[in-house]
């Protein structure tokens, strides 16, 4: 039996909140994981008073899930002590959902500034996974450039597209496939997700 996951989760300024809420959702009902390390940014508070009409950091995470959250310890991304700042804290990955241009391109560059950048420059440093589900839309030649680069050292570039073959009825249902892909990838199917089979070949 595997041991526990231990994960960060960030949410920056681009659209798509509800992807990040569904997230955090799934992780905090998950078994498998014991804890997460949630960091906004505060463009994603703008982002989130807009799309969920949820606004404020106090509280946040109770706010997203609707109820008091597990497992989930909440970072402000200017505390670049803590404990996911370091290399020598035992985590097992991070997944930024949704992971703005501005984000990644700081990912990508190795700036390093603020707490999400510091804590997916450790993901990479010790090749730990790190899932950057970047929003955007027409991408230009800087964008490509940026996700080349993340890539090349080592994060993994899982654009925000939702799925049509499960016939999604709305957005939350659009985003909580959308999280069960994600989660699937990292190693942890979710038992609701929908898995295309293909035809019957027998």
């Amino acid at each position: 039996m595997h041991s526990p996951l231990n994960l960060t989760v960030a949410i920056t300024g681009a659209s798509g909140s509800i992807f990040g809420q569904h997230l955090l959702r799934a992780l905090d009902m998950d078994s498998r994981v014991s804890r997460i390390h949630l960091v906004v940014s505060e463009s994603a508070l703008r982002v989130m008073a807009e799309e969920l009409k949820i606004s404020g950091r106090n509280g946040l995470a109770e706010k997203l899930l609707g109820r008091p959250p597990v497992k989930i310890q909440q970072h402000p991304e200017s505390d670049v002590g803590a404990p996911i700042a370091s290399g020598s804290y035992p985590s097992q990955g991070m997944i930024i959902l949704p992971c703005s241009m501005g984000t990644l391109a700081g990912i990508a560059n190795g700036l390093a500034q603020g707490l999400i950048e510091r804590a997916a420059d450790v993901c990479l440093k010790e090749r730990r996974p790190l899932v950057l589900c970047v929003r955007e839309t027409p991408l230009n030649k800087v964008h490509l450039r940026n996700m080349s680069l993340a890539a090349d050292a080592g994060a993994t570039i899982f654009p925000v597209i939702p799925t049509f073959y499960n016939h999604p009825v709305d957005s939350t249902v659009m985003a909580k496939q959308f999280v069960s892909r994600v989660l699937a990838h990292i190693g942890l199917p979710q038992p609701d997700a929908f898995v295309w089979k293909g035809e019957d070949s027998t």
